[in-house]
């Protein structure tokens, strides 16, 4: 099933008007007409059924058939997960997150970041693509990147579940052994070069835990998707 992305359609819309360049993709290269049938998601939890009434290269209009709500996940997952040196390997994260489940990615700029500067419109694209490959409802939300100091004193300090996985030999738990079902969780994975000490402190007098996500020392995405999985697992 072809899945479009629409965010401005909702559960009370009769008519979809595409933009010029998913019109194209509709006419030219699926080769859809009028009287056939497409599905979209607004990325907000709703499942939409249209039949197309207009199709061309430029201007594609639909009407809305069926509406369906699915519900969210069982959880709510913040990973905190700084930039990585090549950008590929992040969005590799994001595409795999994604598919996988996660509510809201944030990039951190750390003392050992190697990469400062982020260009979130490529991000945004990524994981719209991932939702509408993996035929999710909820379009995970992406923030601007920030600094650590800065993303500490933006927390709210109600969450349930503050953890920061680091590769220091210091007392830790495993993520595993400190994972709750249905809890509302906030993880931080550091850049290559790890948290530095001084952030590691400030994370926990901030209230985080201190987690492992194993013995092998991973990179960056690959530790952020372990985290990403592993909460999963739990809330199966």
């Amino acid at each position: 099933m072809q899945l479009f992305y629409n965010p401005s359609i909702t559960e009370n819309s009769k008519e979809i008007l595409f933009d010029k360049e998913e019109s194209r993709h509709i006419f030219k290269v699926l080769r859809k007409k009028e009287g056939d049938q497409l599905m979209l998601t607004n990325g907000k939890g709703y499942f939409f059924k249209v039949e197309l009434l207009q199709a061309n290269s430029k201007h594609c209009v639909a009407k809305v058939l069926s509406v369906e709500n699915k519900e969210s996940l069982p959880y709510y997952l913040h990973l905190a997960v700084a930039p990585t040196k090549l950008n590929d390997r992040y969005e590799w994260f994001l595409e795999k997150a994604t598919e996988i489940g996660i509510s809201e990615i944030t990039p951190i700029i750390c003392e050992h970041s190697e990469r400062k500067v982020v260009k979130l419109e490529r991000f945004e694209k990524k994981i719209q693509s991932a939702m509408k490959q993996s035929l999710k409802a909820y379009l995970p939300v992406i923030n601007e990147a920030i600094s650590l100091k800065e993303f500490f004193r933006n927390q709210n300090s109600t969450r349930h579940l503050k953890l920061i996985a680091h590769c220091e030999e210091t007392n830790k738990q495993s993520l595993k052994s400190v994972l709750i079902p249905k809890a509302d969780y906030l993880i931080l994975i550091g850049p290559e070069g790890d948290f530095s000490i001084n952030e590691i402190n400030n994370a926990l007098q901030e209230g985080f835990q201190p987690v492992s996500l194993g013995e092998s020392r991973l990179r960056t995405e690959t530790a952020a998707l372990v985290a990403c999985h592993s909460v999963a697992f739990v809330n199966e």
